[in-house]
């Protein structure tokens, strides 16, 4: 890439953006399976670049839980050219007709679903994201600018150069797929104060990361939260699924926003399932931050403060608290909760039904594992991120959430008296 500013290539990435929204769908197929293809034949070289952001990454003492995020290896990359294929054999959105009727005087209206141009895209030592949001973002027929951290410097350069070679043998331009990473932070206030660049901005990564974007951008952003997920054991929680939900929501992958980081079991239950919970979460490795009810039932508890109920963990670790009835467990998710995910364990209908009603997060769940909370679990392809906001989008975003739309209306020479 020729070396110039961060605004020369937004000013690129919308010129490309308007190539992009007239591509068909089967140009945007074709353009996709380049990538996925060139994703498989380039596996060495990626791998090759990402062996050096893990060592610096090491070097640097970044943690275990980003590490985790940044590594890429042969069957990651595997699963990233899958996720592409995946994207392009979604039905397009664009055109997708939401809604319309036909005025008094004979004007018919419709609104169909449009590119929302250029997507920008903030995220930390995260590669995959690098591949899924240019996707979607192709896909819903925008181009994209990605800054993606210096964590992940090395891949990010050879991921953005295989997908722009890919695009360009697809015959789409390269300059739908833009990065500013090489900018640094500069290139970062490029895209935050992007206007009439950049259509609209997803953070993904730490709250802090969240936070800058959210209140430094003069571009609309959807927000993408943090994970403080709950899971709630009731008295009639079963023994089996207590325990296999709360691990897999643990231990499956530690490390991502959907990850279960606190416990809350109903006082009448919490003799039964604390010990059982409790242990099956030790044998895999994980600490437990407990308050006084939870250390009386289960030994190696580490004594819970008040900032252990709003931690994201990200790692091997779980805050458990017993509460008196679902009344408390209820008002602690509304104090600790971030809006991301939150299920409970239960066979009461009312109580599961009084929940699923309550609860104000993105994602709210009944007897079913928080790790569902993935936009590839939920059909829709990779995902752009999962919004914890009430505007637009909300929830894993998928292709639906990269359109906007807009009113068609045909007349046949109607004036407005």
């Amino acid at each position: 890439m020729t070396t110039d500013t961060p605004q020369d290539r937004l000013s690129r990435a919308k010129e490309a953006s308007r190539e992009t929204a007239r591509l068909t769908s089967d140009d945007k197929v074709r353009a996709l399976e380049s990538i996925a293809r060139g994703l498989e034949e380039n596996a060495e070289t990626i791998i090759a670049a990402n062996r050096r952001d893990v060592e610096n990454g090491r070097a640097g003492g970044i943690g275990d839980s980003l590490i985790d995020r940044l590594t890429l290896d042969d069957g990651r990359i595997a699963a990233l050219a899958r996720a592409v294929r995946d994207i392009a054999a979604l039905p397009d959105p664009v055109g997708q007709v939401v809604g319309g009727h036909r005025m008094p005087n004979g004007v018919a209206l419709e609104q169909v679903r449009v590119p929302f141009g250029v997507v920008g895209a903030i995220y930390e030592a995260r590669p995959n994201v690098t591949v899924d949001i240019a996707a979607l973002a192709l896909r819903a027929g925008n181009a994209g600018v990605l800054r993606g951290g210096s964590a992940a410097r090395e891949s990010n350069t050879v991921l953005v150069q295989v997908m722009r070679d890919a695009l360009e043998r697809a015959g789409v331009t390269p300059e739908a797929i833009q990065t500013v990473d090489d900018f640094g932070r500069d290139g970062a206030k490029a895209l935050m104060n992007g206007r009439g660049f950049v259509d609209v901005l997803v953070p993904r990564g730490s709250a802090a990361l969240i936070e800058t974007v959210v209140t430094e951008s003069t571009v609309p952003v959807i927000e993408t939260g943090a994970g403080n997920v709950h899971i709630v054991l009731d008295e009639s929680a079963p023994d089996d699924w207590a325990r296999e939900i709360v691990v897999n929501a643990k231990v499956q992958r530690p490390s991502v926003c959907n990850a279960v980081e606190t416990v809350l079991v109903l006082r009448q239950a919490a003799p039964r399932l604390v010990p059982l919970v409790a242990s099956a979460l030790q044998s895999e490795g994980v600490a437990i931050h407990g308050d006084d009810m939870v250390a009386g039932l289960m030994s190696n508890i580490i004594p819970a403060t008040d900032e252990d109920w709003a931690t994201e963990y990200l790692g091997p670790e779980i805050a458990m608290k017993v509460v008196d009835d679902l009344d408390e467990a209820l008002a602690h998710i509304r104090t600790y909760s971030t809006g991301h995910t939150e299920s409970i364990i239960t066979t009461d209908s009312r109580n599961a039904e009084r929940f699923l009603a309550e609860v104000d997060s993105a994602v709210v769940m009944a007897n079913a594992s928080t790790r569902f909370t993935d936009g590839g679990e939920f059909g829709f392809g990779a995902e752009v991120g999962i919004s914890t906001q009430k505007l637009h989008a909300r929830g894993p975003m998928g292709l639906a959430e990269l359109t906007s739309t807009k009113w068609l209306a045909r007349g046949s020479g109607q004036t407005r008296g």
